[in-house]
């Protein structure tokens, strides 16, 4: 089904042409599209290792799918091994000109790699949308070795990488692996400025609202949004006293209210209690009063201009929590507490998606020695987890797995049992009249035949 909706949509296709292959014809026996179609395959099914291709090499189901991508007739060779694969991903520091190499000939072309991914996202739309949203966040990737750029983290407690990431809802459109000691907001600015200008060559009026926590809360980031037509932000900031003292009137309506509404609870539990029952479990009943208001803040130093503010002030059993976001929304297009609550609250699902990549794809088999291998390796999980993606987007729409995540549409839809049989006109697989979902997978396999060829 994958590689069907591969075959449809191209989008190993465009993958393959960010690599430059310097091999002679006369002595390629795996052209370099099925080499990259068999790797990303294999992360779909859940084989992370390299390794595990000198097995896969022989499984009919992952020779069927990379026959369709070739459009071929039957053969009988096997698929390429554990050895072929490693040096499509390994990328050694001594090597200079890849096309002079004797072992590793086959060239990433990285400028081309990155853009490749917003391309594909503005293929997913058929007309220009209204709005979309641009979430920035971090993460870490924990490695146990001696690779190239790894650094002990004081926040993340190891040695690891933090790639950061950019989505729009489910799509992925950045996956820049960076090392740990650098500012958590090293390099945003670049790959923001670049997706945002990939997305304005083709989308003029497109609404774009960009999301970040407060790492990305930045003069250099705030400007570009500023200076960009149809371009805000919401990005959270960290509070200090000049915040908190011009909140000074909500945090006190706040502690009001909710006191207000702890009294009577806590007479009630007395009445049956009796006087020396202790008041946490009034506590634990009584929601917490939550109360949001917008400011006009400028910093003392690094911004340029005064901002809207808007703060959100929670008390409750476990005393105050304060939090601000940064905007370019003026109050009049949104109040504060549905700015901050529809607005920006949502931010928070990106962190599922980034699950996914280092869970399902294992986006942290970052294991080999040189940056730019782990690079490739991370780029590698991007696109299966763009593949899925699509999977997700154009044949399981109005389905129980329409939300699911990667690993249980592979556990479900994709690990099945089955007969496979060759002849040399047709090829017939038989799954068990047991499957529990195999009214789904008629849906799949009508929806595909639906999915008009690209290009």
């Amino acid at each position: 089904m994958i590689a069907e909706l591969d075959k449809k949509l191209k989008i190993t296709e465009q993958f393959s042409h960010c690599f430059q292959d310097h091999r002679h014809p006369s002595y390629i026996d795996y052209e370099l599209h099925n080499l990259l179609t068999q790797r990303i395959y294999s992360i779909i099914l859940g084989y992370e290792d390299v390794n595990d291709h000198d097995l896969l090499r022989y499984d009919g189901a992952l020779e069927i799918a990379l026959r369709k991508i070739n459009n071929s007739e039957l053969k009988t060779d096997i698929l390429a091994g554990k050895s072929t694969i490693n040096r499509l991903e390994y990328c050694p520091l001594e090597i200079v000109d890849q096309s002079k190499s004797r072992y590793h000939k086959i060239e990433l072309l990285a400028e081309k790699m990155k853009n490749m991914f917003v391309e594909i996202f503005l293929q997913t739309y058929k007309k220009e949308p209204k709005s979309i949203i641009l979430d920035m966040d971090v993460t870490d990737d924990q490695v146990h070795g001696e690779q190239e750029k790894a650094y002990f983290n004081k926040y993340y407690g190891g040695v690891c990488y933090a790639p950061l990431y950019i989505f729009s809802g489910r799509h992925l459109l950045v996956a820049k692996l960076r090392p740990s000691n650098v500012d958590p907001a090293a390099e945003a600015l670049e790959e923001l400025t670049r997706v945002i200008r990939l997305i304005r060559e083709k989308w003029k009026k497109t609404k774009i609202l960009v999301r970040g926590d407060r790492a990305y809360s930045r003069e250099e980031i705030m400007n570009l949004c500023e200076e960009q037509p149809g371009v805000d932000f919401a990005l959270a900031m960290a509070t200090n006293e000049q915040l908190k003292l011009k909140a000074s009137d909500i945090i006190d309506k706040a502690k009001k209210d909710y006191e207000a509404r702890l009294e009577p609870v806590t007479e009630l539990i007395t009445s049956f209690f009796g006087e020396n029952e202790d008041t946490e479990m009034a506590k634990k009943i009584v929601p917490n009063a939550k109360w949001f208001r917008s400011l006009c803040y400028q910093t003392e130093k690094s911004w340029r201009k005064n901002r809207r503010v808007v703060t959100k002030v929670e008390y409750g059993s476990e005393g105050l929590e304060i939090r601000h976001v940064v905007t370019s929304l003026p109050p009049s297009k949104i109040t504060p507490s549905l700015f901050y609550t529809k607005k920006y609250c949502p931010r928070g699902e990106m962190e599922n998606r980034i699950k996914e990549q280092q869970l399902d794809l294992f986006a942290d088999r970052t294991s080999t020695r040189t940056f730019d291998s782990n690079q490739l390796r991370l780029w590698f999980s991007s696109i299966a987890y763009v593949l899925v993606q699509a999977f997700r987007e154009k044949c399981l729409v109005n389905t129980d797995f329409e939300v699911a995540t990667v690993g249980t549409i592979r556990l479900h839809l994709m690990k099945l049992g089955a007969k496979i049989w060759e002849s040399a006109r047709r090829i017939k697989i038989e799954i068990t009249s047991a499957c529990v979902y195999q009214d789904i997978l008629t849906k799949v396999v009508f929806k595909l035949q639906l999915i008009p060829n690209s290009g």
